[in-house]
């Protein structure tokens, strides 16, 4: 196995047997983060480089683009990843690659491997000075047309692919120690009272942290919701501290995964937020093997409460019991027919039932529908005492009262736990059970726009060609005559093409004003290759 780079990374790859290189697939779990550079949009090539990451089993934790250097290094440290993959095409490379390098190094994470690529932008010079300044590797176009992406993949796995007991130690850093306890205690290393004593915390256990379970179907919005609702938890209690489970599934065939949560969850910028993604990793369930024994390391740290964030689920799952206090629902309102409803198991669970993107259609009749299964399969068909636990979200919009209303309502499940502080939602905001702004951005009648400018355009031109087939034919018919002006024949007949033109143009006026020549106020003139034409108006 190569180590840490001893040497400039063109030089390194020249030695690489390619042939294997290219179809080399990882011993261990291999984890990188990926990420597009501050102020560049350009996030296509890193899309590519971490779908085919994926593809060769590699669990990426994906930031997307316009990131800056300390949020991808805040990212690594609490990921635990072995290596960076990142695009920079905005012109500042030299700065970012080695600004990224030496936050690391400052940390305690020197281990950390850092592949980048910037096509043309970043030329020969400049990335033997960064492959010199400690940056495992910068690939060129000519690498890529050398050794293809294969080959670039392949080198990057390769080389990362490490037990985790070998990887580099953090110490120095309180969060990148409990982030190195998570990954032994993923890769079955060690034991949590083991992981507990060896990364220097306090053997205690804080029974009383609460613990929040958010699950629901997959693209429901769960991690967007989420985001909303930590974003007031900050905002409210300037001294809160919270720990976040997110749980991705890992993909059957390739044993990889995309770790995408980070994309949505914004507020984990705050450092008073530790977020810690895991992959599944063919546990058969929307939870890890190893979530609990993580809950119970994280409850040795001093976290007000901590959420865990399955994988998007079925109907029957309701594997985040085993592991919560209490649970959050989210799920959007196509379901399908009511009578699906009745298969979800976790109505009768959840505590808090979030229906997001209620502004859509079906959002009154979703929570319509469930409140009406609520009142069948948990209060013998009478209603509860109080309200329906169950909200109208848009977490996409920002300040949502619907979002608020879930909020305030999480709020109070948490003090039902806590005695030693109270969690009291800020009165300066509105709340509501359901967004009462139900109106999009777009609004419903509007969504399929761009189809019907598509369309219209469509038929525009069907109308030009079919009236530009008609002056055609009119134009020969009159050169015809011309030519034969003994044939009263084809006289009459372009005579008469000329007159389908005309009616053509009558019935269309509105699509023919820009070749108007004249207009007499009672009368169109058009100009038809060199001939006028006149429409009553």
């Amino acid at each position: 196995m190569i180590g840490p780079d001893s040497e400039p990374g063109s030089e390194r790859i020249k030695k690489l047997n390619m042939s294997i290189v290219k179809t080399y697939e990882p011993r261990n779990k291999v984890r990188f983060l990926t990420a597009t550079a501050l102020f560049d949009g350009h996030d296509v090539s890193i899309n590519i480089m971490r779908r085919l990451l994926q593809m060769r089993g590699a669990e990426v934790i994906h930031l997307g683009h316009n990131r800056t250097a300390k949020e991808i290094v805040d990212a690594a440290i609490q990921e635990d990843v072995g290596a960076l993959a990142l695009s920079s095409y905005q012109g500042g490379h030299m700065e970012f690659f080695k600004y990224v390098r030496e936050l690391l190094d400052a940390r305690g994470a020197d281990h950390v491997r850092i592949y980048g690529g910037g096509g043309g932008v970043i030329v020969p010079a400049e990335i033997d000075e960064l492959e010199a300044h400690g940056i495992s590797k910068i690939f060129s176009p000519e690498d890529g047309q050398r050794y293809g992406l294969d080959g670039c993949i392949g080198q990057m796995i390769y080389e990362s692919d490490r037990p985790v007991e070998h990887w580099g130690r953090m110490e120095s850093d309180s969060q990148a120690a409990l982030a190195r306890g998570l990954s032994l205690l993923e890769g079955n290393v060690a034991t949590v009272d083991q992981i507990v004593g060896q990364i220097g915390l306090e053997k205690k256990r804080f029974d009383n942290i609460p613990v929040l379970g958010v699950t629901g179907t997959g693209g429901a919005g769960k991690s967007s919701l989420l985001d909303e609702l930590l974003l007031r938890f900050l905002f409210d209690f300037p001294d809160v501290k919270i720990a976040l489970l997110c749980i991705d599934p890992s993909k059957k065939k390739t044993g990889g995964a995309l770790l995408g949560d980070r994309i949505r969850i914004n507020s984990c910028a705050n450092s008073r937020i530790f977020l810690r993604s895991f992959a599944s990793r063919q546990s058969g369930r929307e939870l890890s093997k190893s979530t609990l024994s993580a809950i119970e390391v994280l409850k040795s740290q001093d976290f007000d409460f901590i959420i865990v964030e399955t994988s998007g689920i079925g109907q029957g799952d309701t594997g985040i019991l085993d592991v919560s206090d209490d649970t959050v629902y989210v799920m959007t309102p196509e379901y399908g027919a009511s009578t699906q409803l009745e298969k979800i198991d976790m109505l009768d669970f959840a505590k808090l039932i979030a229906i997001n993107k209620y502004e859509r259609r079906q959002g009154p009749d979703a929570v319509r529908d469930v409140k009406t299964t609520l009142r069948r399969s948990r209060y013998g068909g009478i209603g509860p005492e109080g309200e329906y636990p169950v909200f109208g979200t848009i977490a996409s919009r920002f300040n949502d009262d619907g979002t608020s209303g879930l909020y305030r309502a999480v709020c109070e499940l948490l003090n039902s736990r806590v005695t030693d502080r109270e969690y009291v939602a800020s009165p300066d905001r509105k709340y509501s059970r359901e967004s009462s702004n139900r109106e999009s951005l777009i609004p419903s009648h509007r969504q399929n726009y761009l189809a019907d400018i598509s369309k219209t355009v469509r038929e525009y031109h069907e109308r030009s060609q079919h009236q530009i087939g008609l002056v055609n034919d009119a134009e020969a018919l009159e050169k015809a005559a011309k030519l034969l002006p003994d044939n009263i024949e084809l006289k009459q007949k372009a005579d008469e093409a000329w007159l389908r033109v005309d009616e053509n143009l009558r019935s269309d006026l509105e699509h023919w004003e820009d070749t108007v020549k004249d207009y007499s106020g009672d009368k169109y003139v058009y100009r038809v290759r060199d001939r006028d034409i006149s429409v009553e108006s």
